[in-house]
């Protein structure tokens, strides 16, 4: 056999086992990201068993849920009413955690969801809507501080980038962390809801 014969069979040969390794390197890979998915989603769903807990979230039901569309009615601590917006803003949620904990995330419930957010404050609470994911209500009651902040449920912005809420719900004091679409929005919601806060433990001392 001629030596041009043998290159161009070394090279053919040399060129499929490449495509086999590139192959098996994918399937490896693919498997490798399947596991790892199936770890997380596993864990997530530990985290959850594990927070089972957890009350259920007071929420404002929409029409089609209220009792005369054959729903249920609000849960305890969702007022009927409650009262013109104080302030509002769109932005997004960035998780809950147990208040000073900002890497210990709350998944019960949907709390663990990220998505997109419209907040009303009101002298009723905080209304959370979340389109996609469980819309919440905290009681003006629950309310323990405001914050600026730079991360939660191993989130991390900018600094003061995060408005997180403290509440208490059940037996648990939570963080959930908001971030407006306008961040400068921020630091009024702190004053205000602080000042709320303020406003309703002189109130309830005094009685």
């Amino acid at each position: 056999m001629t030596p041009v014969i043998l290159l161009a069979a070394e090279k053919e040969s040399a060129e499929v086992t490449d495509w086999a390794a590139r192959v098996g390197w994918v399937v490896g890979l693919a498997l490798f990201v399947a596991l790892v998915y199936w770890l997380m989603r596993e864990g997530w769903k530990w985290r959850g068993t594990l927070q089972g807990d957890l009350p259920e979230l007071p929420a404002r039901p929409s029409p089609a849920t209220t009792l005369n569309g054959g729903g249920k009615p609000p849960l305890p601590g969702m007022p009927d009413d409650p009262g013109p917006a104080k302030l509002s803003l769109s932005g997004r949620y960035h998780g809950s955690t147990t208040a000073g904990q900002w890497l210990d995330r709350i998944v019960a419930h949907g709390l663990g969801t990220r998505s997109r957010v419209e907040l009303t404050l009101t002298d009723a609470g905080l209304d959370v809507v979340r389109p996609g994911a469980t819309d919440f209500f905290v009681p003006v009651e629950a309310l323990r501080e405001a914050r600026l902040d730079k991360g939660i449920a191993g989130k991390v912005l900018t600094e003061g980038g995060l408005l997180v809420v403290t509440w208490a719900h059940g037996d648990r004091l939570i963080d959930s962390g908001f971030r407006s679409d306008h961040a400068a929005e921020h630091n009024e919601w702190v004053d205000v809801i602080n000042s709320m806060i303020k406003a309703t433990t002189t109130e309830g001392a005094e009685r």
